[in-house]
């Protein structure tokens, strides 16, 4: 089956309730811009009157853009990209905001456990998902590399570029790694009933030295995720994911940033660069990583207590230099 076909099957299926309210690729209609586009078409029907008959048509063609499709091509598909990608984050979100509900509304939850299933609904909306963010991508990736082929050019491959320096790259998500652990923690992993429409989730060596996740997502989509801290070369400990979407720990982060623990990750100035790219703003829109670090604590016990006991040692020392050095000032010394 085409993958037109199956875009279109998962599209009127059982989460069709879930994708009239929120964003896709429109498939079909960006196809049929492509094959509308009669400026192409020309300047390939004029140039296979110059070519020998052994000459491929990719050599040929030498139409490196479209005027006359790239604008609205380019601009839907962008703009379908973000609206995906922003989905994915609050419904991911909302979901894993509810996994490890605190206070007051953990304890509503309990009440509901004795009426409806709640962990089954949070695992069927993980489901739904996973296949919306798979599709997705898919799509993206499918019609880009038509694109491509129509034009014979690269604007298909730059604008992946682009929208991985927009942010909107599907599959690079911290959200989806975070999905991930909520996979594990969950204990899908033991339950053959959700392997086929979550995908698999693996996540060895997490006090090692190559700590990594494996997500064989459906339609068979694999991505391996490394979970070493790039300043302190360990595996990540009460992770954020910067804006750039590169995961370290939070002290490591404040140390990179200037800042101490206890004022947090999004307290570090605005000048301040992401340790690896070198990006600047990336801090403000930091995400804790809840469910890693939930991950962290359940499969790797020891490591755990050593590095919360040396975080909450730290934080300490850090909080008695900073109101020492707030009571001098007060006090004029």
């Amino acid at each position: 089956m085409k993958f037109g076909e199956t875009f279109t099957e998962y599209l009127h299926g059982e989460e069709k309730w879930f994708l009239e309210k929120y964003r896709h690729v429109e498939y079909k209609k960006l196809k049929k811009v492509l094959k509308k586009c009669k400026t192409c078409n020309s300047t390939r029907s004029g140039d296979e009157h110059t070519i020998s008959s052994d000459t491929s048509l990719s050599d040929s063609c030498q139409c490196q853009s479209c005027p006359s499709c790239d604008q609205m091509f380019f601009e839907e598909l962008m703009k379908e990209a973000s609206d995906i990608a922003g989905c994915f984050k609050s419904r991911v979100r909302h979901l894993l905001h509810l996994h490890v509900a605190t206070g007051m509304q953990r304890y509503m939850m309990r009440i509901c456990r004795c009426f409806t299933d709640e962990k089954q609904s949070l695992i069927h909306e993980g489901q739904i998902l996973i296949q919306y963010i798979t599709m997705n991508a898919i799509a993206i990736r499918k019609i880009l590399k038509k694109y491509d082929k129509v034009h014979s050019s690269v604007n298909g491959k730059n604008f992946k570029l682009k929208m991985r320096a927009e942010r909107i790259e599907l599959l690079h998500s911290p959200w989806l790694i975070e999905l991930g652990a909520f996979y594990l923690n969950s204990g899908l992993e033991k339950l053959g009933n959700f392997k086929n429409s979550f995908g698999r989730v693996t996540c060895d060596n997490l006090n090692e030295d190559q700590p990594m996740m494996k997500l064989m997502l459906p339609n068979s989509i694999e991505l391996e995720f490394d979970l070493t801290c790039a300043i302190c070369l360990e595996t990540v400990f009460n992770p954020y994911a910067l804006k750039c979407g590169h995961i370290f720990c939070k002290a490591c982060a404040c140390s990179a940033a200037s800042v101490m623990i206890f004022q947090g990750v999004k307290a570090a100035p605005q000048r301040s660069k992401c340790p690896i790219c070198r990006e600047v703003g990336v801090y403000a829109e930091a995400v804790h990583m809840i469910e890693l670090h939930l991950l962290l604590k359940i499969r790797s016990k020891e490591y755990w207590k050593q590095r919360i006991l040396a975080e909450r040692s730290e934080m300490v020392k850090q909080s008695k230099m900073f109101w020492n050095e707030q009571t001098m000032h007060m006090i004029g010394y």
